[in-house]
């Protein structure tokens, strides 16, 4: 995958084609003086087990990585904590409502969308919800369902980030 600055080439300031890279992480413009870091995006994932010590999965409606396994979760909305971020996209993407949530570990991703690779930092949390009867598949989940711990394959998975939190997550 390419880094994304290949796709940013006038200056977000001034609007100049004097944008040049300045080192791995910046872009700095020649013509005003402004220097834009790219920096990763921000988003959660959820670990939700039910009574039956099962792992709450979904299956992915959209690219990248459609019709492979995932977890709940998504990008971080502006002014929004992890927390905040955990709660919403959970009951966008299957309808139940967390009571609580714990930050477990964090691990650094690079996501396809719209041909343009969007550096995250993936928040992973376990996420306590009120029921798990209730459960839909919304948003950008195909269906939803949970799946015996023992009998989760992280190759199933089919973005990066996510096999590696289950890997980490199975050996907790």
């Amino acid at each position: 995958m390419k880094h994304p600055f290949y796709q940013f080439v006038y200056c977000p300031k001034c609007g100049s084609k004097e944008f040049v890279e300045q080192n791995d992480k910046a872009k700095h413009c020649r013509a005003c003086g402004f220097t834009y870091y790219f920096n990763p995006s921000a988003s959660t994932v959820a670990f939700i087990l039910n009574e039956r010590n099962e792992l709450l999965v979904c299956r992915r409606a959209k690219e990248p990585a459609k019709g492979t396994l995932d977890l709940p979760g998504g990008f971080l909305d502006t002014y929004e904590t992890g927390e905040e971020g955990v709660i919403r996209e959970v009951k966008e993407e299957t309808g139940m409502e967390v009571l609580q949530t714990e930050y477990l570990f964090s691990i650094p991703n690079r996501y396809l969308y719209s041909d343009f690779v969007v550096h995250t930092l993936d928040l992973f949390y376990r996420c306590r919800v009120k029921q798990c009867e209730n459960l839909e598949a919304h948003d950008d989940v195909a269906e939803a369902f949970f799946i015996p711990l023992e009998r989760v394959n992280p190759e199933d998975f089919g973005l990066d980030s996510i096999r590696k939190g289950v890997i980490r997550f199975l050996t907790i």
